[in-house]
């Protein structure tokens, strides 16, 4: 199992309000609308439905992630049925203080050793990316 992490990323909002949002992620879907031009542009093909985001890509095309397991208010596990090697993400909530959480992404796959080097910097930056849309999209 190979392991991406993305960077952490600290969000003015206390712990338990960042945790219920992903308890709903049409929230998120919601929240694009506000964002500006390029940064919606980033998101075109990024789609939240209550429970399961999905993502678009021209390598993969589109995988969804299910949430399939919730520790509140540490983390929410989110699974990929339709992925074709065993993959979940997890995000997980720290409270840094009473009004901010540090949030930060685990990719978790199953990848054969001679892929890794091809796959991996993807999925890294993925992670990343990942975070770093959390941190945009929980500003308001």
């Amino acid at each position: 199992m190979s392991r991406y992490e993305s960077k952490p990323v600290t969000v003015d909002k206390p712990v338990d309000e960042m945790f219920n949002r992903f308890s709903d992620l049409t929230y998120f879907e919601k929240q694009i609308e506000h964002l500006p031009e390029d940064k919606r542009a980033q998101l075109a093909e990024v789609h939240f439905a209550s429970d399961s985001i999905s993502i678009v890509t021209p390598q993969v095309g589109e995988l969804k992630f299910e949430v399939i397991e919730r520790s509140c208010p540490d983390k929410i596990v989110f699974g990929s049925p339709s992925s074709p090697v065993p993959l979940t993400m997890t995000v997980n909530f720290k409270a840094v203080t009473e009004a901010s959480t540090e949030v930060a992404t685990v990719i978790d796959v199953e990848i054969p050793a001679m892929l890794r080097p091809f796959v991996g910097p993807k999925l890294q930056q993925a992670a990343d990316k990942f975070g770093e849309m959390i941190s945009n999209l929980s500003r308001s």
